[in-house]
């Protein structure tokens, strides 16, 4: 299954209309027996997406199951009462649909994406998978393989293995610095009785979101949800671990080395949580640094110096914390360089006023990538779907560009001047000849 890092679910009840920003787009969220639904009609297409959102993500694990909201994940495709696991992909795939699951830090969602004609089947497929599979327990040494494998899969990718370390380094001892999908040990050791355990816990009619965008009716919706999404099961009592920033008098370190052809390179910054009215000030800051060509970073470290294929900024943003990230692949001897390239824009940030016009351009992109994301029917059922675990409540996409309109270049200053600190950074590079008193050397342009 795809594994993807993302936001937090929990149930609300509540009722929202509002204008899209590409025409007038009804985004409702509302109760519907002991869950929620989430809704997005669209009668201009002849698809619609279904995805099943729960509280059970991989920091709800108790200790000992480390990696098991993933392997779970896994589990419930392999058969139920009704259905084999070829029978449960072939009754969507037969139609022409997709059928899919990922497993994040805060919520797990299994989704699916067919002709609108075929609402019933998904609800159906999707329902019996979520209430009575049987994790078989040879399908649990199977798949135990399988994940194995997985993990072995990301460790051979730096991109992905550099993000793992920086994570790390970023919350040591807390969920959000352990991988997603577990480590070779915590998932050899793991008890399909424990699978179970946390599978009865954790998916609750109480901790379900259904969202649901496309040309479909929302009462046939709603009746559909009463027959599949209500049986008698005890709501989730784990609650999310606290995460408060640990500030520290330097830069974190985390060397890897590895004999790849290049050094890939991560540095992070702690952030603010997701609901922080501060987010639009930090996210139009990650746009300006890296995240399009026209950036800072892209023009500075590639086109100017021709250091790197691809440099780029991201954000991770969950209930309690968040992160900011620089990622890019140099050759081992420029990385120096090419750090000394990144410290410099990242402190020109915060230093200096963003122009009027860099700023009007960056809120144009972030309006126009937001148009553009939002008009396919699996974009919104995960816009909603996100909105809902992240902020307990469903944001409206006309809501977030007018707040993200009153971004102030005074603002975006703030944030920089707070995030590129030493004791908020950490730097991770896996690479050859990577060792942590080159990484000593290097990180001291970040002094």
């Amino acid at each position: 299954m795809k594994l993807i890092h993302a936001q937090q679910f929990f149930q609300i009840v509540t009722l929202a209309t509002a204008a899209m920003v590409s025409g007038m787009v009804t985004y409702e969220s509302l109760p519907v027996g002991r869950s929620t639904l989430a809704f997005c009609p669209m009668p201009q297409v002849d698809s619609v997406s279904v995805g099943l959102w729960f509280r059970a993500g991989s920091l709800f694990e108790p200790p000992g199951l480390y990696g098991g909201a993933h392997f779970l994940e896994h589990l419930l495709f392999k058969g139920t009462r009704r259905r084999n696991a070829r029978q449960i992909s072939r009754e969507i795939e037969s139609r022409g649909g997709d059928l899919n699951a990922f497993t994040a830090e805060e919520m797990t969602c299994y989704y699916a994406r067919l002709d609108a004609d075929h609402l019933e089947l998904a609800l159906d497929v999707l329902s019996d998978m979520l209430w009575h599979s049987t994790l078989p327990a040879a399908e649990v040494e199977r798949e135990r393989g399988v994940i194995l494998e997985e993990i072995r899969m990301y460790d051979d990718q730096p991109p992905v293995l550099v993000m793992e370390k920086l994570n790390q380094a970023l919350w040591p001892g807390h969920g959000l610095g352990r991988p997603v999908t577990g480590t070779p040990a915590s998932v050899a050791a793991m008890r399909r009785a424990d699978l179970l355990g946390f599978w009865r816990r954790q998916y609750t009619p109480e901790t379900l979101v259904v969202s649901v965008a496309g040309g479909v009716d929302r009462q046939r919706v709603a009746a559909l949800m009463l027959r599949r999404f209500n049986p008698r099961r005890r709501p989730a009592r784990r609650q999310l671990p606290p995460c408060r920033p640990r500030l520290r008098r330097a830069i974190t370190l985390a060397p890897v080395p590895k004999p790849v052809q290049q050094c890939h390179l991560a540095l992070g910054a702690l952030t603010y949580p997701k609901a922080d009215p501060r987010r639009y000030a930090l996210k139009m800051l990650s746009v300006i640094l890296g995240e399009n060509m026209s950036s800072r970073l892209f023009q500075t470290v590639r086109e100017q110096h021709g250091l790197a294929y691809a440099i780029n900024t991201n954000l991770a943003q969950f209930r309690s914390t968040g992160a900011f990230y620089v990622q890019a692949g140099v050759e081992t001897a420029q990385l120096g360089r090419a750090l000394t390239l990144v410290a410099r824009e990242l402190q020109k940030t915060a230093a200096r006023l963003v122009g009027r016009n860099e700023l009007r351009q960056a809120k144009d992109y972030l309006i126009g990538q937001t148009k553009l994301h939002l008009e396919s029917s699996t974009s919104r059922m995960m816009w909603m779907g996100e909105s809902l675990v992240g902020l307990d409540y469903l944001l409206q996409p006309q809501a977030m560009l007018r707040d993200l309109e009153k971004v102030t270049a005074a603002e975006v200053r703030a944030v920089a001047q707070e995030l590129f600190r030493p004791g908020r950074m950490a730097l991770s590079v896996v690479g050859p000849e990577v060792d942590k008193k080159l990484l000593a050397e290097v990180a001291r342009v970040f002094a």
